[in-house]
């Protein structure tokens, strides 16, 4: 899996909604926070509603939260709606995995923290507690709050 310092792979993929959504262009409006998941995983349906309330920040200069899916569209738009998701999403080639493999990901949800000059500034995988409250600060929102009794740690 790619890590701090590593150079971001460009990619093109479709969006669930429609059209194509291509990482250097994103870049040029600020960071972007890539959150890789699995629709079938616990630990994406426990960490997906927590991204969500990232995405939902309106800090200026907070990263945008983009999903990437490895699942069809239909599947996809099931796990949204079931989970409260509506961030932008992309749709992964489940034949080839190319930006899957790109990045290295062994297992969901993969998340790359990825700012100016494409260059990955974080990364972890699985759900941990203290790397979202550490990217919460990023987007100046509280994640998790005192009604929100979430583990320490699920691995993907």
């Amino acid at each position: 899996m790619l890590q701090a310092a590593d150079p971001a792979p460009d990619f093109q993929l479709p969006l669930l909604t429609g059209g194509l959504w291509k990482l250097s262009e994103e870049l040029r409006q600020g960071p972007v926070l890539l959150a890789f998941f699995k629709i079938s995983c616990p630990a994406c349906q426990l960490t997906f509603p927590y991204l969500q309330r990232l995405a939902d920040s309106r800090h200026r200069g907070a990263p945008r939260v983009i999903a990437i899916s490895q699942d069809n569209a239909d599947d996809t738009t099931d796990f949204q709606r079931r989970f409260g998701v509506s961030m932008p999403t992309l749709i992964e080639n489940s034949r080839t995995w190319t930006t899957s493999n790109a990045y290295g990901i062994a297992s969901v949800p993969s998340l790359f923290l990825i700012g100016e000059g494409g260059v990955i500034s974080r990364s972890s995988e699985g759900f941990h507690r203290a790397e979202l409250e550490k990217l919460a600060e990023l987007f100046a929102v509280p994640i998790f709050g005192p009604e929100d009794r979430v583990p320490a740690m699920k691995p993907g």
